[in-house]
C-alpha cells in the first residue's frame, strides 16, 4: 500500500483517481488546487503524487518545481492532449511519468505500479552488500539511491536515476531508446521518445551543474554513457 496525494481541480477527475488507486489498495489524500497541494505534501508523507497541470491558484508544473527543491518523491502527471509542451516542460522539470486525458484508470494505476515498483528498488537491503558502481568521477550507491560526480551529490529522481543506471550497465554501449524504457521502466511500457529525452536532458542539466556530461547522444540512434569520464560537452 502506497501513500498517494491526487491533486486536480476537478472533482469527478479525483473521484475516478481515487476510486482506481483504493480498489488497488492504496491511501489517498486529496488537493483541489496547486496551493492545497503544496501545503498537503508539507504536512504529509507520501510516496507518491498524481499532479494535473492546469489548476487554478498554482499550476501543476510549478507544484512540481516546487516540490522538487526538497524531494525526490515520485510525480506522475494528468495531462490534455493538447497540453503536449507542456507534458514535456514537466518531464524536465523532474516528473517521472504522465498519463494523458481522458485515462483508463487501469491505464494510471498500471503506471502508478510501475513507477512505485523502480522506486522500491532504491530501498536498501539489511542483508546484502551495498551496490556500488564507480566510473571515474562517478559513483552511483545503487542500494541507498545516491549519486555523486567528484564527491558532490547529484539529485536525481527515481526515473532519472534508474535511467542513469541502465547506461552505466556498459559505459561506451549504444542504448536506443527503446532499450532505455525497457531497463528502466520494463518490459510493455510505452514511453514516446520525446519523454526519454526529457529524462536525459534533465540529467545532463544536473551533470553540467558539477562541470560534468556524462552521457553522450549518439544522433539517429540514442545515447551512451562517455567512456572517458564525460568532462565536457
Amino acid at each position: 500500500m502506497a501513500r498517494i496525494l491526487v491533486v486536480d481541480d476537478d472533482a469527478h477527475i479525483r473521484d475516478v483517481v481515487r476510486f482506481a488507486l483504493d480498489k488497488a489498495g492504496h491511501q489517498v489524500r486529496e488537493a483541489a488546487d496547486g496551493r492545497a497541494a503544496l501545503a498537503e505534501f508539507a504536512r504529509s508523507e507520501v510516496d507518491l503524487v498524481v499532479l494535473d497541470i492546469l489548476m487554478p491558484e498554482i499550476d501543476g508544473l510549478e507544484v512540481c518545481r516546487e516540490m522538487r527543491r526538497t524531494s525526490t518523491v515520485p510525480i506522475l502527471f494528468l495531462s490534455s492532449r493538447d497540453e503536449e509542451l507542456d507534458r514535456v516542460l514537466g518531464l524536465e522539470l523532474g516528473a517521472d511519468d504522465y498519463v494523458v486525458k481522458p485515462f483508463s484508470p487501469r491505464e494510471l494505476v498500471a503506471r502508478v505500479k510501475g513507477i512505485l515498483r523502480r522506486a522500491s528498488r532504491r530501498a536498501a537491503d539489511e542483508h546484502a552488500e551495498p551496490e556500488v558502481i564507480e566510473r571515474g568521477a562517478l559513483r552511483v550507491d545503487v542500494d541507498r539511491h545516491e549519486c555523486t560526480w567528484s564527491g558532490r551529490e547529484v539529485t536525481l529522481t527515481v526515473t532519472e536515476f534508474h535511467l542513469l543506471c541502465s547506461l552505466l550497465g556498459m559505459p561506451g554501449k549504444v542504448y536506443t531508446r527503446e532499450e532505455l524504457v525497457e531497463r528502466a521502466y520494463g518490459a510493455g511500457h510505452h514511453i514516446t521518445d520525446r519523454t526519454v529525452d526529457s529524462h536525459v536532458r534533465r540529467i545532463r542539466k544536473k551533470f553540467k551543474q558539477c562541470g560534468a556530461d556524462p552521457i553522450e547522444t549518439v544522433y539517429g540512434l540514442g545515447y551512451r554513457l562517455a567512456v572517458g569520464g564525460g568532462n565536457g560537452e
